[in-house]
C-alpha cells in the first residue's frame, strides 16, 4: 500500500467524508441481514437489546469498510469507481481512516459483548478481522478467487444477528450465510464485466483480468445455477414459508435467465450496446439479496401473528 501522492495533498475533511469512509451502501446490506437474522431466530430478543446489537454491528461493519479503504488507498486512486474515495481524492489521511477503523473495531466489539453476548462478539470481531486481513490484505491481490473466498465476510452479518438471539448457530443460521456467499461471485463478476480495465490498471486480479470475459461470463452462470437450490433449501427450514418459497422461485428463475443471457453473449455484443444486459444483472443482484431477506422477514412476521402455514 502507498500513500497518497504529492497532488493527493490532503485537506480538511467534512463529517460527510467520514461517514463515506463506512460504505453506508455495504453497511445497509450489513445492517438489514443481520437484523432479519436476528428476528428469524427461535429466540425473542428485548427491543432495546436488539436495537443496540444491530447498532454495534453496523459499526462494526463501517469499521471494516474504513479499515478497507485505508489498505486500498493506491488501487482506489487508479479506478474509475473509487477514485473519488476519501483517501485516494485526499479529503481524509490515511491515518485518520485507520484510526477510526481500529476504534469503531473495538467499540463494536465491545459493546456487542456487553449488549447481547460474548459469542456474538467474537463472531463480529473474526468478521472484521476476515474482511481487513484475509480478504483485503491477502486475497484480494493474490488470487482471481478473491472474491469467492473473501464473500464469506459479507455473509456473516445474519449469523451475527442469530447468535445475538441464541447465543450460537443454526441450520438456518449457515444456510442464510450459504445464500449470501454464493450470491457474491456473481454479483461482484458482473461488475467486473463492465468495469473494463479498472482492476487491471489497479493490478487487482479480477476473474476478468487473469482468465478473460469469456470464462468469467461462464463462471457467472454457474455459480448463479448453484445458488438457486442453496436459496430455495430456506424454504424448508423453520424460518421459511411461502412467501419466502414464492419469492425464491420467482427470484432465482429470473436470476438464472439472466445468467444465462450474459453466458450466450460474446464481447462484441456486450460493447456494442454498452453491455446492457450485464448492468441490468447486475442491479437485479442487489434487489435479489435483499428480497430473498425481506420475505424471510416477512414470514416471521405471520408467524408472530399465528397466520404461519408451516
Amino acid at each position: 500500500m502507498s500513500d497518497l501522492t504529492a497532488h493527493d495533498t490532503p485537506r480538511d475533511a467534512g463529517f460527510g467524508d467520514f461517514v463515506v469512509l463506512l460504505k453506508p451502501r455495504v453497511m445497509s446490506l450489513v445492517v438489514f441481514t443481520a437484523f432479519v437474522g436476528l428476528m428469524v431466530a427461535p429466540v425473542s430478543v428485548h427491543p432495546l437489546v436488539a436495537f443496540v446489537s444491530i447498532l454495534f454491528i453496523a459499526l462494526g461493519g463501517g469499521a471494516s469498510g474504513a479499515l478497507n479503504m485505508w489498505y486500498d488507498a493506491d488501487i482506489d486512486a487508479v479506478m474509475r469507481r473509487t477514485k473519488s474515495r476519501p483517501v485516494p481524492a485526499g479529503r481524509v489521511t490515511p491515518g485518520e481512516a485507520l484510526g477510526l477503523g481500529l476504534a469503531l473495531s473495538g467499540i463494536s466489539v465491545m459493546m456487542l459483548g456487553l449488549a447481547a453476548n460474548w459469542f456474538a462478539a467474537a463472531f463480529l470481531a473474526f468478521t472484521i478481522f476476515f474482511y481487513v486481513a484475509i480478504y483485503t490484505m491477502w486475497l484480494k491481490r493474490l488470487t482471481p478467487q478473491n472474491i469467492v473466498i473473501g464473500g464469506a465476510a459479507g455473509a456473516f452479518p445474519p449469523m451475527i444477528g442469530w447468535a445475538v438471539a441464541t447465543g450460537g448457530v443454526g441450520l438456518e443460521a449457515v444456510l442464510m450465510f450459504a445464500l449470501i456467499f454464493m450470491w457474491t461471485p456473481p454479483h461482484f463478476w458482473a461488475l467486473a464485466l463492465f468495469m473494463k480495465d479498472d482492476y487491471s490498471n489497479a493490478g487487482v486480479p479480477m476473474l476478468t483480468v487473469t482468465h478473460g470475459r469469456r470464462a468469467t461470463r461462464n463462471h457467472v452462470f454457474v455459480y448463479t445455477l448453484l445458488l438457486a437450490p442453496v436459496a430455495l433449501a430456506l424454504a424448508a427450514t423453520p424460518i421459511g414459508g411461502p412467501v419466502y418459497l414464492a419469492a425464491a422461485l420467482v427470484l432465482n428463475a429470473r436470476f438464472v435467465l439472466g445468467a444465462w443471457r450474459i453466458r450466450a453473449r460474446d464481447e462484441a455484443q456486450a460493447e456494442a450496446d454498452n453491455y446492457r444486459a450485464e448492468k441490468a444483472f447486475f442491479r437485479f443482484s442487489l434487489s435479489y439479496l435483499f428480497l430473498h431477506f425481506g420475505a424471510l422477514l416477512a414470514d416471521a412476521a405471520l408467524r408472530g401473528l399465528g397466520w404461519g402455514i408451516w
